[in-house]
């Protein structure tokens, strides 16, 4: 299904919301796609009924990506604890009488606070979002099958990687090193990342927010 009305969407959030079973969505995408604006626009409509816990919470930390020599590759697969997630995601899933305590990506210092995003058992929907939710292949493939529903995100792609430079220079890089970075960086995993579409039950196409 192609819908990238924003009030198509929140329906089908809340339909979710007010099944009477934690449900968890997920908003998948290339980098620059949208998908916290997307998330948090939904949770803006749907209130307590909801709680966003970005898939970014799971990078690995700056002295792990060194000590591994992955920290020019930062943002790729291979640099993220996906079991981790996937082990969040199945405690969300099966809501007991305690919070779950997410951990959450602060985008400033490039690193992850662990225990940042409370989740209430009480709350019907969560909503998770991040580049690799439907990437079938290793430690990931087991997430797809955690997600009641997920959407795949396609901008214009110009604004996207316009998106991305930007992003880039606003946290620190030079604007010929955002610009490198995401050449050589993001759209590498932007490739990784297309296969997925096909895995989505909603394509967004253009900008719904």
């Amino acid at each position: 299904m192609d819908d990238g009305r924003l009030e198509a969407l929140v329906a089908r959030a809340r339909a979710l919301a007010d099944s009477g079973q934690r449900r968890i969505l997920g908003i998948a995408g290339p980098p620059g796609s949208g998908k916290s604006t997307v998330a948090a626009a939904v949770l803006a409509a749907l209130g307590s009924s909801a709680v966003v816990v970005p898939m970014d919470g799971f990078h690995l930390s700056g002295a792990e990506l060194a000590r591994l020599g992955r920290a020019g590759r930062k943002g790729a697969p291979d640099t993220f604890d996906a079991a981790g997630f996937v082990a969040l995601l199945r405690r969300l899933r099966e809501p007991g009488e305690e919070t779950v305590y997410a951990p959450e990506f602060h985008r400033e210092v490039e690193e992850s606070y662990a225990g940042s995003i409370a989740v209430p058992p009480d709350v019907p929907l969560v909503i998770t979002e991040g580049n690799y939710l439907l990437l079938d292949d290793g430690p990931w493939s087991p997430v797809r099958g955690l997600l009641d529903e997920a959407w795949f995100l396609v901008p214009d792609d110009d604004e996207r990687v316009s998106r991305l430079v930007e992003r880039h220079i606003r946290y620190g890089r030079t604007a010929d090193r955002a610009r490198e970075w995401v050449r050589h960086s993001d759209e590498k995993n932007t490739a990784v990342i297309a296969p997925g579409r096909a895995r989505a039950d909603v394509v967004v196409r253009g900008d719904p927010v």
